[in-house]
């Protein structure tokens, strides 16, 4: 059901890591501007929900998390559950799953709840641009995960 605790799978998540967070990184600083007027700011977020005056920090904390913390989620949480709820979805349609997940984190709970935005930023174009970011993300997380595991 979830992958054992090996170097491999260790290896695994980090590269599903880097690529997925690296996709993310084009889409919302390379590709979001030309579409609502500037970049995706995650940082922000991450200042707003823990206080920090430190954009360094915020971006670090921003970069952990989508190279190791969102991987071991899709590992270890959001495949395993698709697994046993809907076993019948593919792989990919699991991965874009996964990415809607993370968008409902990253703007609902910690915008919303925790920054004290409105709910998914008002709905505003910025909320959209932020659901095909974290799409991305997650379709690139499940193809390296499928590409590691020989799915390919």
């Amino acid at each position: 059901m979830v992958p054992p605790l090996t170097a491999a799978t260790f290896i695994t998540i980090i590269l599903a890591g880097i690529f997925a967070d690296g996709a993310w990184e084009i889409w919302a600083r390379f590709i979001t501007p030309f579409w609502v007027g500037g970049p995706l700011e995650p940082a922000a977020l991450v200042q707003g929900v823990f206080g920090l005056s430190s954009r360094f920090a915020a971006e670090v904390i921003h970069l952990v998390v989508g190279v190791v913390f969102y991987p071991i989620g899709y590992l270890y949480i959001a495949r395993p559950i698709a697994r046993v709820v809907t076993p019948f979805l593919p792989w990919w349609i699991v991965g874009l799953g996964f990415g809607v997940g993370l968008w409902v984190f990253a703007l609902y709970i910690m915008a919303h709840l925790f920054a004290g935005q409105p709910p998914f930023l008002g709905f505003i174009t910025l909320t959209w641009a932020s659901l095909v970011g974290h799409l991305i993300f997650g379709l690139v997380c499940a193809t390296v995960v499928r590409w590691r595991e020989g799915g390919f």
